[in-house]
């Protein structure tokens, strides 16, 4: 039996990879700070690390304790990473420091796996494509993040790439979505409603990757020796207009009518900056900031996948309206059960 440790497993990603982990045969740990939600978590088989990423030294400790028969553990997956913070500066602390720590723990501790380091990073860390000619986003293209998160994402992926010694691979997938993930929730929630919002005038061309689709890719990923020191972007291979997303929505929740809203982008900035100083106010993170604002503005996330295809075969599984067939199918169970 091999074994993975799953580190940022209590989030909406980490529940689905420690599921397929167990499913695949694989002595699963999954680590997580003493404050992390178990809610997607609940199999008794699951070995669980809890570390503290701020402290090194408890860190290591932990880790030591942890690994199975004092040995690495024979693949890594670190899905740990922060999406939004109320104080920008968290997002390096997060998403770059705590990365930074963790492969220094691993390194003093003859702890690196002998299979492979997967580093999830994110379509954010290369910036802006081409918004003229909407040529796809490729994995060789010059990163040019306009966001704090994307930089802190391309720090980190700079830091692994000075450490050959790590076999590690990196995934930036585009946006995930699937049961339990809060923000196409709010956009799923809003139509339902009978409001679709959107920023901008100007074409957009979206893409994204159902949750089963990426975990999968992760799996094949792992065990193809193709991917050792490469980077690939990770989505369904075609975009979508903001229309065409919302008429699958449509759809699936059975609504004819659906009323389309336009922000302009100055009125959707000052919207953001004024949620942004109320989540610093309250100490919460806010969906809507001025980094989330950068990404809405972005007219291009068509992306390239072919290189993924290439070295181990990354074929999705789910169309968006398939994949926003299953996440509505969970949401509206949800709403029932609430009610």
């Amino acid at each position: 039996m091999k074994s993975i440790l799953i580190v940022g497993a209590g989030g909406f990603i980490g529940g689905f990879i420690a599921a397929e982990a167990l499913r695949r045969g694989f002595d699963t740990y999954v680590a997580v700070r003493e404050s992390t939600s178990r809610r997607y978590l609940s199999d008794p088989r699951l070995h669980f690390v809890v570390l503290d990423y701020d402290d090194p030294l408890a860190m290591s400790g932990a880790l030591a304790e942890a690994a199975p028969q004092g040995k690495p553990w024979d693949y890594i997956i670190y899905n740990l990473g922060a999406t939004k913070c109320a104080n920008f500066a968290d997002f390096n602390r997060i998403n770059f420091g705590y990365l930074r720590n963790f492969v220094g723990v691993i390194a003093e501790n003859g702890l690196i796996p002998p299979g492979r380091f997967l580093f999830m990073s994110s379509l954010s860390a290369l910036g802006p494509g081409d918004e003229k000619g909407y040529t796809p986003i490729s994995p060789d293209m010059t990163p040019r993040p306009d966001t704090r998160y994307g930089l802190s994402k391309i720090k980190a992926e700079t830091y692994l790439e000075t450490h050959p010694e790590i076999p590690w691979t990196i995934f930036r997938p585009t946006g995930v979505y699937g049961p339990h993930e809060k923000d196409y929730l709010m956009m799923v929630k809003s139509i339902d409603r009978g409001f679709d919002f959107g920023v901008g005038y100007r074409p957009q061309m979206l893409t994204f990757i159902y949750v089963d689709d990426l975990v999968e890719a992760m799996f094949q990923a792992i065990d193809a020796p193709a991917t050792l020191h490469k980077k690939y972007i990770i989505s369904e291979d075609r975009a979508y207009t903001q229309a065409q997303f919302r008429n699958i929505v449509k759809r699936a929740l059975g609504r004819r009518f659906c009323i389309p809203l336009k922000l302009p982008l100055w009125a959707a900035y000052i919207a953001s900056v004024v949620a942004e100083k109320y989540g610093v106010l309250t100490l919460k993170p806010a969906t809507l900031n001025r980094d989330k604002f950068k990404i809405m503005k972005q007219r291009n996330w068509a992306c390239s996948v072919d290189d993924a295809r290439r070295d181990f075969g990354f074929a999705p599984a789910f169309s968006l309206e398939r994949g926003i067939g299953e996440t509505v199918k969970a949401y509206l169970a949800e709403k029932k059960r609430r009610k």
